[in-house]
């Protein structure tokens, strides 16, 4: 039985919640479940540990945090199993995650905001400080339940914040193994863990004793975290959905381009905010782009992550499966449909590796975040037409650019409307480089020095001299 971490202890839930391996349909696991009075227990526990907590020098938080992952390096190889049996991706890539988590808590744990003199002439001098907020909530999706958690976990912390941590209800295990494991290390109350079923979310954002909400999910949810917060004016970090455009330009390499794109579209069964979710490719490319990403598709191994040589796990919930189903009647409807096409024949909720040509900009499939490996193409004729196509979109989280001209690219890279423009590459995210969304996906910084800024308050001291 997987418990609820507050104020230090592993306690029972108040309810039970059942999770489902999305590769079999079927429930493997209980887990606890909280209800509002552990909820309010966890916040106050947060509450109460602050003052110590932030007070505590920053080589002592960091010796903790290193420990910390120390700790949960010499079980990762538990957590990917759990990872891959509750999320559904392959091994390999809940392994990789696992391997991200560490390096980004060992990241922190290592950067320290110092004070910093912005000015001394005679006259005066001005310092500027960072402290800590408070309490932080940190809400995290269902397609990277460790790395996005840890990437709100460790620059909170070890910026002297204390912290309560909820899963989405689909993938709440790692988190509370998570928790298990900060139980011996950390202080009383300064990571809590809480698992809800998607009611407990309002309470959370809304709470007067929560300093700032982090949140990683889609825009329309998005979009309520931040009325939550308005009353309060609670600090918030939102990294909301995208609708990434994959733009070829004409002097790209087939060959090479296509398993690049196919990988960047279809990663952990593309669910991924940051996915290729959209491709614009030359009329001169468009055909021989297709043929190579059908039968890249038609190739891929898609079965169970716990199957050595998976490629393409299952879509990771029920809701998403079905909501995929409507995609894929849309790309029937609007497009051709050249490889894959229709759910798999099997148990648990695996969707075929599907590519879709010929399809109107107008379409759903094309206007809106899929959040499965359902790709259409789209053909353009002229460059500023398709980067006009391409920014045509109420996202701007990021994409991807194709070329045997990196320096061309980069003037097209400057033209794109998101936070993130890879050029011959995709999900490049290095722990000291910030990222975040334009438009409806979201502001603020994850990452980087500028996302460690976010768990803190910038303080001017202006002394006369």
């Amino acid at each position: 039985m997987y418990q609820l971490l507050i104020d230090g202890q592993l306690v029972d839930g108040a309810r039970q919640l059942d999770v489902v391996n999305p590769a079999t349909g079927a429930v493997f696991a209980t887990c606890a479940r909280a209800d509002e009075a552990q909820l309010e227990q966890a916040v106050a526990a947060a509450k109460k540990a602050f003052p110590t907590w932030a007070t505590t020098p920053f080589a002592q938080r960091s010796k903790m945090l290193l420990q910390w992952a120390d700790v949960i390096e010499a079980r990762a190889d538990e957590f990917a199993r759990l990872l891959t049996q509750e999320q559904g991706k392959p091994l390999p890539q809940a392994a990789h995650e696992m391997g991200g988590a560490i390096a980004v808590l060992r990241t922190f744990a290592n950067m320290e905001l110092k004070p910093e003199v912005l000015r001394d002439d005679g006259d005066c001098r001005i310092i500027r400080q960072w402290t800590p907020l408070g309490v932080v909530a940190a809400i995290t999706p269902w397609n990277f339940p460790m790395l996005l958690l840890m990437m709100k976990l460790a620059p909170g912390l070890s910026s002297g914040n204390t912290m309560v941590a909820k899963p989405a209800p689909t993938t709440p295990l790692t988190t509370l193994l998570l928790g298990e494991t900060a139980a011996d290390i950390l202080p009383a109350g300064v990571l809590n863990v809480i698992v809800d079923q998607n009611d407990l979310g309002a309470r959370l954002t809304s709470h007067p004793d929560i300093a700032k909400v982090s949140f990683t999910g889609s825009t329309g949810t998005g979009k309520r975290v931040m009325q939550a917060a308005a009353d309060t004016l609670k600090r918030i970090t939102l990294e909301l959905g995208g609708n990434d455009a994959a733009l070829v330009l004409d002097d790209a390499d087939i060959g090479v381009v296509a398993p690049a794109i196919f990988q960047a579209a279809t990663i952990n069964a593309g669910q991924v905010c940051l996915a290729a979710k959209r491709v614009y490719a030359p009329r001169s490319l468009y055909e021989p782009l297709c043929d190579a990403l059908a039968q890249l598709a038609t190739d891929a191994v898609v079965d169970d992550g716990a199957k050595q040589g998976t490629q393409i796990g299952p879509i990771q919930n029920r809701a998403q499966f079905e909501k995929l189903k409507e995609f894929l009647a849309d790309a029937h409807a609007n497009g051709s449909v050249i490889a894959g096409g229709a759910p798999l024949d099997r148990e648990g909720f695996f969707i075929a590796p599907t590519i879709v040509k010929d399809i109107p900009d107008s379409a759903r499939l094309v206007q809106e975040e899929q959040f499965g490996p359902v790709l259409p193409i789209l053909a353009y004729d002229d460059l500023d037409d398709a980067i006009a196509r391409a920014n045509d979109s109420e996202y701007g989280l990021g994409g991807t650019i194709w070329t045997s001209n990196p320096e061309r690219a980069i003037e097209v890279a400057m033209k794109i409307d998101t936070g993130t423009v890879w050029i011959n590459k995709h999900l490049d995210l290095p722990f000291d480089v910030p990222f975040g969304g334009a438009k409806q996906s979201g502001f603020g910084a994850e990452m980087g020095r500028e996302g460690l800024e976010e768990f803190n308050q910038s303080k001017i001291v202006n002394v006369a001299l």
